[in-house]
């Protein structure tokens, strides 16, 4: 259980950082359209865009934590919202720190914003002007702060209107040190971190369910395979092992039936042979059947009988009998028998 718990941290992880990679990607590609509210005596904000146009209002109210302007949602939507609110609402602080703590001071004064503010870490905001040299080994910065629920007050007076983010910051008169960001807030779009990292684990699960099946499938067809040319080798080899049972002589092999058959079935070629040989001269076959071991001939002689003793006097007939009359026509020059006899099954002349 400990070790899938890892697997899942490592995986929410990964996925945390590649989501925040795809957005910081997006956000560097695509900058949108940047809108910043000024905020004047009255509490109201006076409108700076950069890219100013007819549907933007010059001027906002602002009471109850409500923008009160014509087109806010045309001016706000998909943008990106600069709240510059005015430095009375916040409490400055400067802060001298050696010169090699320049790359870090963001975070030593979230570790020390209760010793240098009257809030804890959870209910400030604040922001550090850009390090000035304040001699050969140190550096001075100026701390804006001011509560959570200030600056949210302003946020979320924004946020109905769907911009892109929304930034609370003020201007430090105090040394020059110009405009600091104190709080960002980013709108849940599409590229919200949150839900694109869920969207890539539910990617990964997928990836992973179809990586599973795809090895059981080939594991599967893999085996039904593997059953199938086994099938094939013993059916080949059982093809081999009987050819070479009948290349030794077995009755049972196939060239072993074949070569009885040979010696069995009487050959029309050795009959018309010893038909030619056993005949006389002056004897003529006009019609010749032959079925199985029964020979059928007609023809014409001059004497018919004559010819039973002949064709049994060979070895390759037998039992030589008239199955129908003979008969002599005027047009015939002798007389036309029909024999009948047994082929005996001796394939040789």
């Amino acid at each position: 259980m400990k070790f899938l718990q890892t697997i899942g941290a490592i995986i929410s992880a990964w996925t945390a950082s590649v989501a925040a990679a795809v957005i910081a990607a997006f956000d560097r590609t695509v900058s949108p359209r940047v809108v910043r509210l000024l905020e004047q005596d009255d509490g109201g904000f006076a409108v700076e865009g950069t890219a100013r146009s007819d549907n933007i209002p010059s001027r906002i109210g602002f009471a109850d934590g409500v923008l009160s302007a014509p087109n806010l949602v045309q001016a706000f939507r998909g943008s990106r919202v600069e709240i510059v609110l005015q430095p009375k609402r916040f409490l400055f602080r400067p802060l001298e720190l050696p010169a090699r703590a320049a790359d870090f001071v963001e975070g030593i004064v979230r570790a020390q914003i209760d010793r240098l503010t009257p809030w804890s870490a959870t209910e400030a905001v604040f922001g550090c002007s850009v390090p000035a040299a304040g001699g050969t080994e140190s550096v001075t910065t100026m701390i804006a702060a001011t509560t959570r629920k200030v600056a949210m007050t302003y946020v979320q007076a924004v946020a109905p209107f769907h911009p892109a983010s929304v930034a609370v910051c003020t201007d430090i008169a105090e040394r020059d040190a110009g405009r600091v960001k104190v709080f960002e807030q980013k709108a849940r779009g599409h590229l919200d971190a949150a839900r694109l990292s869920r969207a890539l684990s539910i990617l990964l699960g997928v990836v992973a369910v179809g990586a599973l099946l795809a090895l059981a499938v080939s594991a599967y067809i893999g085996d039904s395979l593997s059953a199938q040319e086994n099938e094939l080798g013993r059916q080949i080899a059982a093809r081999r092992a009987a050819i070479r049972a009948g290349s030794d002589g077995s009755d049972r092999s196939p060239l072993a039936a074949l070569e009885r058959r040979k010696h069995e079935t009487p050959s029309g070629v050795i009959v018309l042979e010893t038909l030619s040989r056993v005949l006389p001269d002056h004897t003529y076959i006009t019609e010749l059947h032959l079925a199985g071991n029964k020979l059928q001939i007609v023809g014409i002689t001059r004497d018919a009988p004559s010819l039973i003793p002949l064709i049994e006097q060979s070895q390759h007939f037998t039992r030589a009998t008239f199955y129908a009359p003979t008969t002599r026509s005027p047009s015939d020059p002798g007389e036309r028998f029909h024999i009948e006899t047994r082929v005996e099954p001796k394939n040789a002349p």
